[in-house]
């Protein structure tokens, strides 16, 4: 089944960032969910669109997605799961900024199997599948093996409800920034982990993140040879309130960056 998925979910990546691209060029229609929490009418039709595909071959597979009306929660009901952010990265789409993806994930009791993060402006598209590695349009990518903080780039995002929790939000980053090379800022959590996953990056942490916003990118990650925790060093889980994730070698001293 899992070479259906992977059809299906690519295919269905692939036709939402046709869209989505579309919608780039276009004025935009943009509602609020948080006082800084934007949704664009792309978000929706990008959703529909995924559902869409994804029910024409797998009828009877639950479907969690950002912008569904009461998002379901993974042990609701049982699976298999497809995990759907139909724009990852919203402000920088709705600001016309080029930084966003379309981010699907499969998950079958409990295990992620499949994840695709497509950037529809580049035209990347990363793949992973569970044990058999990760791609880059198809060919092998693998993360960095920068092993210093002094010669690492790092990645990060600040939550929506960045104001209620700017004082430790702000003191972990400035932690982290007098011990790495640099720090990018980019708005996108999916292709922040890809690049990390792809080399491009070498380590990157985010709080209060979603599994739509993590699903696929984290398998991504895994599969490249990379290593996920949360800020305390527990193993990830898609459900954590916060995600580190690094090249493995830099693992131990960004955690010790982020603790406050």
């Amino acid at each position: 089944m899992l070479n259906k998925v992977q059809q299906v979910g690519r295919q269905a990546a692939l036709a939402a960032g046709q869209l989505l691209r579309q919608g780039y060029f276009q004025p935009k229609q943009i509602s609020y969910k948080g006082v800084i929490d934007p949704v664009t009418q792309s978000d929706l039709q990008s959703q529909e669109l995924i559902i869409r595909e994804i029910r024409k071959h797998f009828s009877d597979h639950q479907i969690m997605a950002e912008e569904q009306a009461t998002p379901r929660t993974l042990t609701s009901r049982p699976g298999p799961w497809w995990i759907i952010d139909p724009l990852d990265g919203t402000v920088n789409f709705a600001h016309g900024f080029p930084m966003f993806a379309v981010s699907i994930a499969f998950e079958q009791e409990g295990v992620l199997q499949y994840g695709v993060v497509y950037d529809p402006l580049r035209e990347e598209l990363f793949e992973a599948r569970a044990g058999q590695g990760a791609w880059l349009s198809g060919q092998p990518i693998r993360v960095s093996d920068i092993a210093e903080m002094n010669k690492a780039l790092l990645a990060t995002g600040f939550p929506y409800d960045v104001r209620q929790r700017l004082d430790e939000t702000l003191r972990r980053f400035g932690q982290i920034v007098a011990r790495a090379q640099g720090v990018r800022r980019a708005g996108s959590a999916a292709l922040d982990l890809c690049y990390l996953a792809a080399g491009r990056f070498d380590g990157f942490w985010e709080e209060n993140l979603k599994p739509w916003d993590t699903a696929a990118a984290a398998l991504v990650v895994t599969e490249a040879g990379g290593q996920l925790s949360t800020f305390s060093g527990n193993p990830f889980q898609i459900t954590a309130p916060n995600v580190m994730a690094s090249n493995g070698l830099l693992h131990s001293q960004i955690l010790e960056g982020l603790r406050l």
